[in-house]
């Protein structure tokens, strides 16, 4: 089975094609094409690469149309150095992620015309990621035909289980019953990431209390007990929580109503500015990046390192809360780009909970391994640093779909 995989994001999109044959494997295999489409770097222009066989293909392409991108994206698939199959007819099904399901969407589905409809009325909740999805499925719709399988895998899912006195707020209650509530997001990497840490534990998931740290420019918590989600760092938008990389996180919604009432500011300038101008980049002027704010800091840059402790401070906090609702812990894992790559910030986060018995091992750290243990031997709680694979979880789980439809 053929499996192709889209993970769109606002401004740029990964996709993968996956070979699976008779059983799920416990790792995730090499998939047979990778490609990545980048819109951030040149205005009006899309970067592309894509890599198969032991060739790369790089090109830089005149335009912002993401169905055209992802067209000439998919081509690459049939013809050239990149090919892997002879023809479109080869891809057996097409996963997605979609980054908001709402209430109502709480597992991978096969994608109909009512649940485009869906999705489309749910970009009300996620103005940013949810078109780009779309855009994604409609892509596939006029490059493959209606006629091959496509499936939604949500970034809401993993969450929808939380228990109402972490899902709801607040605030007065006709508001939930209106689908105000806490969702949750980062959940296909919240739920790989906590299998991967059990299988690497020997342990059942069901058997432990976790942790999962997803940090990148968009970052969130979860805590994990019973093998489900029942506490989240985001909320009704994946703005809330963490201060992120050019997100504010969590603030005091006096300070909106301020500004509203004695500034300039309207809700547009204020999406603007809490979505895409706060967080790291808002605090240092410099970048939503660790790595620029890490070498901004080695030039004695005050700002970087206001920047950088109050991300520390953030990161902290919340893991405080996780902890709370857990009432214990068994492993604390890292994921996503900084999770993964930066050893000062898990080093500065680990440091506040060694009263609890955490202790990392230094070296194991400063390494960065992917999938491995980073604590101490007697280290009371155990800590991973983890490779996120959300585009082999959204493959897997579009092979459990295919087996129960077939």
């Amino acid at each position: 089975m053929k499996i192709l995989v889209l993970n769109a994001g606002s401004s740029s999109q990964k996709s993968c094609l996956y070979q699976l044959d008779g059983t799920l494997p416990e790792l995730p295999p090499a998939p047979l094409w990778e490609a990545k489409v980048d819109w951030t770097k040149h205005p009006g222009m899309a970067e592309l690469e894509v890599k198969a066989r032991g060739a790369v293909l790089e090109e830089e392409l005149q335009t912002t149309s993401r169905p055209d991108v992802i067209a000439h994206m998919l081509e690459t698939l049939w013809s050239g150095d990149t090919q892997v199959i002879a023809n479109p007819a080869e891809i057996d099904i097409v996963g997605h992620r979609v980054v908001h399901g709402g209430q109502e969407y709480r597992q991978a589905t096969l994608i109909t015309p009512q649940v485009k409809e869906a999705i489309a009325n749910l970009s009300t909740f996620a103005p940013i990621h949810n078109p780009v999805n779309l855009e994604g499925i409609e892509a596939i719709e006029q490059i493959l035909g209606t006629s091959t399988s496509q499936v939604a895998v949500f970034d809401t899912a993993f969450h929808s289980n939380l228990p109402l006195s972490a899902a709801v707020y607040p605030i007065p209650y006709e508001l939930f019953e209106q689908g105000i509530r806490r969702y949750g997001f980062h959940g296909i990497s919240h739920q790989y990431c906590a299998h991967r840490t059990a299988q690497l534990m020997g342990q059942e998931l069901a058997s432990l209390r976790l942790i999962t740290c997803h940090l990148g420019n968009g970052a969130s918590l979860a805590a994990i007990r019973n093998a489900q989600s029942i506490d989240t760092t985001m909320g009704f938008t994946p703005l809330e929580g963490l201060m992120m990389g050019t997100r504010c996180g969590s603030i005091d919604p006096g300070i909106l109503i301020h500004l509203l009432q004695h500034t300039d500011y309207d809700a547009q300038k204020l999406d603007e500015v809490l979505n895409k101008g706060s967080g790291l980049k808002g605090i240092s002027g410099v970048s939503g990046d660790v790595r620029q704010i890490m070498s901004e800091i080695d030039k004695g840059n005050s700002r970087a390192q206001l920047a950088f402790d109050i991300f520390v401070h953030s990161l902290r906090k919340h893991i405080g809360a996780m902890l709370a609702s857990l009432g214990g812990l068994d492993a604390l894992v890292f994921t996503g780009g900084i999770g993964e790559n930066s050893a000062a910030i898990r080093a500065s986060a680990c440091e506040a909970f060694e009263f609890l018995g955490l202790k990392l091992d230094c070296q194991q750290n400063n390494t960065s391994p992917a999938d491995t243990d980073i604590a101490a031997a007697d280290s009371a709680i155990r800590v991973f640093v983890v490779h996120t694979e959300e585009d082999w979880a959204i493959a897997q789980e579009c092979w459990k779909l295919a087996k129960l439809t077939n």
